[in-house]
């Protein structure tokens, strides 16, 4: 039986089979609102400047990156799934540095991110509010990293994280998500698989909303928690398909909330609504929801699996 649902990811399929087999051309970047074309990303960029604006990505596999320092600007594939950033790293960080006042992702796909602190990643957030819809993450050390801005705000729709995070060579763990002090982290109908390591979703910011994902770590390798709130968070878990592999770095959570520390209150965070279950063949005992923040968390009603305990104060 396939405990993903196809209602969880309708577009997400499509984008992540297709493949660069168009050609972009001499000038593949465009800006939407005047019709401007450019050679590089960076140039587009730069013509948006402190302004709005769109830029349209022709199809084609991009190694280069770019940086955007200021604006508020949203970057669309033409075709989605046939705009791929492959491998281009800029200051050491990711295809895509992002510090202006705001940018969005539509249709795009980010793969073999690879720097030698261990952090490659399609996009660094450094500041501004994100928003990501029907795209990629794949193959590389992580999807997204973020420094902090407590006044930020991220929404992640349509999206999947196949292939990502790692814990080796002596370096701090990278994940497929990895969020620090933002205001929020909303992440709803998108897709993670096949970890290599870290969690797949660690987040500190101040609240979180996870909904209606699934969570597919049959063939993850040495990977840890699915949702990660080391610091603890409000918001709601609900919707969400959890299967856990055989190959776990650590099999003893589902959900872990402040086990690095209670920065600040979990009182009200609404778990309920959830599938959660051990993968085909695996056999241990493991827990659906660990605590270490004490707080008055409402777990609901969710649906657990065999061998799964659903609530341990840690």
């Amino acid at each position: 039986m396939n405990r993903f649902p196809l209602l969880l990811i309708p577009a997400i399929a499509a984008i992540a089979t297709a493949s660069a087999t168009a050609q972009q051309g001499s000038a593949p970047f465009q800006i939407a609102e005047n019709g401007r074309t450019f050679g590089e990303l960076y140039e587009a960029i730069e013509a948006i400047g402190d302004g709005q604006g769109t830029i349209i990505i022709a199809p084609g596999t991009y190694r280069s990156c770019a940086i955007q320092s200021k604006g508020h600007i949203s970057y669309r594939a033409e075709v989605p799934g046939r705009s791929i950033f492959d491998g281009g790293i800029c200051e050491g960080k990711a295809a895509l540095v992002l510090r202006g006042q705001s940018a969005a992702i539509d249709g795009l796909v980010f793969q073999n991110m690879r720097v030698p602190d261990g952090n490659g990643a399609g996009i660094r957030l450094e500041k501004g509010n994100l928003a990501i819809t029907r795209s990629v993450f794949r193959n590389s050390e992580q999807g997204i990293l973020t420094a902090q801005d407590p006044a930020g705000e991220i929404i992640i729709d349509q999206t999947t994280f196949s292939e990502l995070g790692r814990c080796d060579r002596g370096l701090s763990c990278a994940h497929s998500i990895y969020i620090g002090d933002f205001a929020s982290l909303t992440v709803t109908r998108s897709r993670f698989e096949r970890g290599n390591g870290g969690h797949y979703v660690k987040s500190r910011a101040a609240r979180a909303i996870i909904q209606n994902n699934a969570f597919d770590d049959t063939r993850g390798q040495l990977t840890n928690y699915m949702i990660d709130l080391p610091a603890g968070a409000s918001g709601m878990i609900s919707g969400n398909v959890f299967v856990q592999g055989q190959d776990k770095e650590n099999y003893s959570a589902f959900i872990a909330v402040a086990a690095e520390g209670r920065q600040r209150s979990s009182a009200g965070l609404a778990i309920s609504g959830n599938d959660a279950s051990l993968g085909t063949g695996v056999d241990r005992n493991t827990v659906f929801l660990a605590d270490w923040s004490g707080d008055a968390i409402v777990l609901g009603a969710n649906r657990l699996g065999r061998g799964l305990k659903p609530f341990e104060k840690r």
